[in-house]
């Protein structure tokens, strides 16, 4: 998820305009011919959110059943899309449990849905119940946008805070003794040395995923335009080296099988790069440039298909004045 700054301005206006000025696209389109660098992508509406005003930003996949959920940064509403439906239903209602936004969203091995709250923390829900587990809270005050979150191997959760360039932690230990109650998130990693200078109120760490080894993490720094790797062991922090592109504008990342993806939310560009096998290199392969992606903010994999959000935040959302193109949909990638 992004937002508007002073330093950030003028670019969002620019690309704003050009996103407005594409063709529209429908819920029904047909495949679209992809850019170059990926000549064989097809884009289509894989799942239709009910609403008006929904502006979606984090997706989630249930590895055990394949069910879907998407999250409304508009008001919070958790959607869940099953598979051979095509229209999703809510799972969570607007503003439940004082939910403000729905970005980040990760379903764990135990059938755990992790729903963060931009504003204040990330809350745990059974996805079987629908039972509120656990609410975990950024201490202090102070500006705070808690954004993505990734479940390590051990079952350690990890969330980035993008305007305090802090990734918090939390382990299974912390979740098992939260029972249903308030909590209060911990640093895991403070990456404010290790990120080019920014100014008060930029927009820093946004995607982050695990290595399904259990060995670190990745996350990008949106503004910067860089990688770092994040030692799970160690706590280490240094830059990915990055070979033919950068992370400028990434927004949710995805990390299966030596390859990661990404999805670059003002540009329209969905990106897959291949990771080596400590983490310290990334070198990019084939790149999706479309306007159908509607400012993608968020992506998941499933059995060779993305499943892309299409946040549509350039139409009346968090960039700006304008109307939603209705339905809201989920789009299906294929072919990056």
């Amino acid at each position: 998820m992004f937002r508007v700054n002073r330093s950030t301005a003028a670019v969002l206006l620019a690309v704003s305009a050009a996103v407005a000025a594409a063709p529209p696209a429908l819920a029904r389109e047909p495949a679209h011919r992809a850019a170059p660098h990926a000549p064989h992508a097809r884009i289509s509406a894989a799942y239709v959110l009910p609403g008006d005003r929904v502006y979606p930003e984090g997706i989630a996949a249930d590895p055990r059943t394949g069910t879907l959920y998407a999250g409304s940064f508009q008001d919070g509403t958790v959607y869940r899309m099953r598979p051979g439906h095509r229209a999703a239903e809510v799972f969570l209602p607007a503003g439940a449990d004082g939910r403000r936004t729905a970005n980040g969203l990760k379903v764990d091995g135990a059938g755990r849905l992790w729903v963060t709250d931009s504003s204040s923390g990330v809350s745990v829900y059974d996805t079987g119940s629908r039972r509120l587990l656990a609410r975990f809270v950024v201490p202090g005050t102070g500006a705070r946008f808690v954004n993505d979150l990734a479940i390590a191997r051990d079952g350690g959760a990890y969330l980035t805070d993008s305007l305090r360039s802090v990734v918090y932690r939390v382990t299974p230990r912390d979740l098992a003794g939260a029972r249903g109650g308030p909590a209060t998130l911990a640093v895991g990693f403070d990456l404010g040395d290790a990120l080019e200078p920014h100014g008060p109120g930029d927009f820093t760490l946004n995607g982050i995923v695990a290595d399904p080894t259990g060995r670190f993490l990745l996350t990008d720094d949106m503004l910067g335009g860089d990688l770092y790797r994040l030692d799970l062991a160690t706590g280490a922090v240094r830059e990915v080296a990055l070979q033919g592109g950068d992370m400028r504008n990434a927004d949710g990342l995805e990390l299966q099988h030596g390859r990661l993806w990404t999805a670059h939310n003002l540009d329209n560009v969905i990106r897959r790069w291949r990771v080596a096998r400590d983490g310290t290199r990334v070198r990019l392969e084939h790149s999706l440039a479309d306007a159908s992606l509607q400012v993608p903010t968020t992506l998941v994999r499933r059995h060779g298909t993305l499943y892309v959000v299409r946040s549509q935040f350039d139409k009346g959302g968090p960039l700006g004045d304008g109307t939603p193109e209705i339905p809201f949909t989920i789009a299906a990638v294929r072919g990056i």
